[in-house]
């Protein structure tokens, strides 16, 4: 019997329960899919702890590799045997699961080149890092950017994405250990936020200038911080909120510290768009198959230790990528 994680209320990792399940035919427009590899985002917290509001009970995860094994009347772009790989918010929840019926829409064929937990492990991150490389910033050779949780999962793949564009990047991070992580695979500069002022430190890296662009996941501790290692006219990411909600504020500070910009984008609107979806896949296909992006999976988890996969990824004891391996 197939067997997934669900939770009936929002709460802390022990909310998660590993259960059997009844997967079931696929309907029109639908596929069943067995999955070889299923991705760990920090985004699955905010579904099980309430942030992400969806009706209760239900399955966790939106990201996960593996093979078509049935189709429902009318799907066209897969076939029964295909390696696919996807990711989603609403329509693809339900990933931590050995097989589940799933819709064929977002689903995306894998080439050869790219093993099915790399799939996993990336997806998500790495069409994140292509539209923020790819579609947020006219980038170009020399710009710098700051780039908090350097060690992270999509860290590490943006911090290689903006080598191959030239960019300057400066990395934040939480130990020393994963300042050797972030400089290893792209950052030109590394600043432990326990320890340093990272504004003044960043202004210190630039002569003064600031950066181009903050890449911020982190959120409420780190908003203030970001708008004042911008440069005049700079943009700030906002990508994520780790550490809580950024507060509310008054759109004039931006024009008191130097006309910033600031902007709250979401994969979903990047990826909505058929054919834009697949250029930005193949762009990172093309990277991570070629070895010009490195994807690293530092932690390796069975499906039914999920309450500890949410454990240590809350308590920022990962680096890297993390994966559930069916």
């Amino acid at each position: 019997m197939a067997k997934a994680v669900r939770f009936y209320e929002a709460g802390g990792p022990e909310v998660l329960r590993y259960e059997d399940v009844e997967v079931g035919e696929p309907g029109p427009g639908h596929v069943r899919i067995r999955h070889v590899a299923v991705g760990l985002n920090y985004a699955d917290t905010y579904f099980r702890n309430g942030t992400y509001a969806i009706p209760l009970p239900n399955g966790i995860g939106v990201e996960a590799a593996g093979v078509v094994v049935a189709l429902g009347e009318g799907v066209s772009n897969v076939s029964v045997g295909d390696r696919v790989t996807y990711t989603g918010f609403i329509n693809t929840l339900g990933a931590y699961s050995t097989e589940r019926l799933i819709p064929a829409a977002p689903l995306i064929k894998l080439p050869e080149t790219i093993a099915f937990e790399t799939a996993a492990a990336m997806t998500m991150r790495g069409l994140t890092s292509a539209y923020l490389m790819r579609r947020i910033h006219a980038f170009k050779p020399g710009d710098s950017i700051l780039l908090h949780a350097a060690a992270g999962g999509v860290g590490l793949i943006v911090s290689q994405w903006a080598k191959l564009l030239g960019l300057n990047v400066i990395g934040t991070v939480s130990t020393e250990a994963k300042a050797e992580v972030a400089r290893a695979h792209g950052c030109d500069h590394t600043i432990n936020y326990g320890v340093e002022d990272v504004a003044k430190r960043v202004r210190e890296l630039t002569d003064g200038r600031g950066v181009d662009v903050v890449f911020d996941s982190v959120g409420k501790t780190t908003f203030a911080g970001s708008l004042d290692s911008l440069k005049r006219r700079g943009l700030l990411v906002c990508v994520g909120t780790a550490s809580g909600p950024i507060p509310p504020f008054d759109p004039s500070l931006l024009a008191i510290k130097g006309s910033l910009f600031v902007t709250r984008p979401a994969l979903a609107d990047y990826i909505a768009d058929p054919a834009e979806k697949a250029e930005l896949a193949g762009e990172l296909f093309d990277h991570v198959g070629s070895g010009r992006i490195k994807i690293e999976i530092n932690q390796h988890y069975a499906l039914q230790d999920a309450v500890q996969a949410h454990r240590d990824l809350e308590s920022r004891k990962t680096t890297g990528s993390s994966i559930f391996v069916i």
